[in-house]
């Protein structure tokens, strides 16, 4: 252990002060941005004083970025991808941790080797089943030679499309199966002894038990959700309605060729996007740490 004195602390405590400092530098000039007019905020340099025009310009990209929607979308889809995600990791590592079958080894290790493919390397064949779910069964059965010709199940322009390609998580496999580990085995021979069923020893002890596991990898997937925007982009094409808050910044970005940027108005569109997670990581901050570094035994 490390030995506690004055002159350490002191150390410590000014690194954590600079670091915060580093941190925060950009938020504050993101809000500082938006608090300003176009004119003031195009000056070199800007001034990094917060202005007077912030409620005008969040309320002009509000409407202009079809924000009231947008967010609506985000929500929904975030929380549907977070519900999966726990739901899935924590039952996949239910099952390779406590049940002896011989390939449950292998079923982890393959799990585990996906975190080398991200959504970008599979991408094309995932959307490409998006675009209609029975394409692999169609596949099959022309292989096989059976001339069935399934209907078409297209999920683009749909929560389903953009929850479902992102539900499954190795990180949270790992860290459930970690987790798992530490549970006396005399807890699951007694929960049989008295009569609990697998599903009932999974929802009634082992849910309680790993709450901060629980809280922990429910707020880093919500905010992976969140910031999702290139199968967003991908699956999306009808913007008015499923639109996510992401991909609504790029509204806020002038296209046109010599088209000064209204970086004011970006900002402000900005600060819209980065409240709601910004609000779950610090209401669960403590969950998070306690989830990720404490082992409850």
């Amino acid at each position: 252990m490390i030995e506690r004195t004055p002159i350490l602390n002191a150390v410590t405590q000014v690194i954590l002060a600079v670091m915060l400092f580093v941190i925060l530098i950009p938020f504050w000039m993101v809000f500082a941005a938006a608090s300003h007019d176009f004119v003031t905020v195009n000056r070199v340099p800007m001034p990094l004083w917060p202005g007077g025009h912030l409620y005008e310009n969040l309320a002009e990209v509000w409407v202009k970025g079809n924000f009231g929607t947008a967010l609506v979308n985000s929500f929904i889809s975030s929380v549907l991808v977070t519900v999966g995600k726990v739901f899935l990791a924590s039952i996949t590592a239910f099952s390779i941790v406590f049940f002896r079958y011989r390939a449950r080894m292998l079923v982890f290790w393959a799990i585990f080797v996906t975190l080398m493919l991200p959504l970008e390397v599979r991408i094309v064949p995932t959307y490409a089943v998006a675009a209609n779910v029975l394409t692999p069964f169609q596949q099959i059965l022309d292989f096989a030679h059976i001339r069935v010709v399934l209907p078409e199940w297209n999920l683009l322009n749909t929560y389903p499309g953009l929850v479902l390609p992102l539900v499954a998580t190795a990180t949270g496999t790992f860290l459930y199966r970690q987790f798992y580990m530490t549970v006396p085995n005399e807890l699951a021979e007694a929960a049989k002894m008295d009569g609990a069923g697998p599903l009932r020893f999974y929802w009634q002890i082992l849910m309680p038990l790993s709450r901060s596991n629980m809280a922990a990898l429910a707020a880093i997937m919500f905010v992976y959700a969140w910031n999702q925007y290139l199968w967003p982009l991908l699956v999306i094409t009808d913007q008015q309605h499923f639109a996510t808050a992401t991909m609504q910044l790029q509204k806020m970005v002038p296209e046109g060729f010599g088209e000064p940027p209204v970086w004011n108005t970006a900002m402000a569109a900005n600060l819209i996007v980065l409240l709601p997670p910004a609000i779950v990581s610090i209401l669960l901050q403590r969950l998070i740490v306690r989830g990720l570094i404490v082992t409850e035994k």
